[in-house]
């Protein structure tokens, strides 16, 4: 049963929490409320979105610590005991950063097979949030993880971060190219966030499609 649009509204007004971190699939929480996640490449702001959107200054940082940033980091709305029907309404993941220049093969097959893993097995998950800084545009291994999200068969959706540091007219010709390279894909929702964490501009949008998600 999905709940109004309205009544979710409110997770955004209320504290989140870190509940766990998930190196490996054995540690994935149960499955239970609708989940989304969030990607991108080392660096593309995600930590500071998280932050804006949930309206929480270093929250998403209390998980970006060295030695647990290959795992799948998740928060919810506080106030859930997580027992029986006291579940919460929606859970947000934290996914490790991609295209750190200087990772090791090991590490990065690593990170690949876990993320397919969650992708591919996750009934609960209904939106993957790709972020992709608005100075750079679609760089190859954003592509890599495009391709990853569209043979995983899991819904997406690009937000551009930074959407601040280049001037207006530049943001809408990124957006209409970057709509128009994601036209054929098969997971990709065609409907684009420009967004920046500083300025706080774009949240609300990026907010009601979470809502519209949840709800869906």
């Amino acid at each position: 049963m999905t709940q109004p649009i309205d009544k979710d509204a409110a997770l955004f007004a209320r504290p989140w929490i870190f509940i766990r971190g998930v190196p490996s699939m054995k540690f994935l929480p149960p499955e239970g409320p609708p989940e989304v996640a969030f990607a991108g490449r080392s660096n593309v702001g995600k930590s500071s979105l998280i932050n804006a959107l949930l309206a929480q200054k270093g929250l998403a940082r209390t998980s970006n610590t060295p030695g647990r940033t290959q795992e799948l980091n998740y928060f919810v709305p506080d106030g859930y005991s997580g027992e029986g029907e006291d579940l919460p309404p929606m859970a947000l993941v934290d996914m490790p950063g991609y295209g750190y220049a200087q990772a090791p093969k090991q590490q990065v097959d690593q990170w690949t097979k876990l993320v397919f893993d969650y992708l591919r097995g996750r009934a609960t998950l209904k939106r993957v949030y790709v972020l992709i800084d608005a100075r750079h545009g679609i760089k190859k291994n954003d592509e890599e993880v495009l391709d990853l999200l569209d043979k995983a068969a899991v819904s997406y959706q690009i937000v551009l971060t930074k959407a601040d540091k280049i001037k207006p007219p530049a943001v809408e010709k990124l957006l209409a190219a970057t709509a128009e390279k994601i036209r054929k894909r098969p997971a990709a929702f065609p409907a684009l966030i420009a967004t920046s964490s500083e300025k706080n501009a774009g949240l609300d949008d990026l907010r009601q499609a979470i809502q519209e998600t949840v709800a869906g």
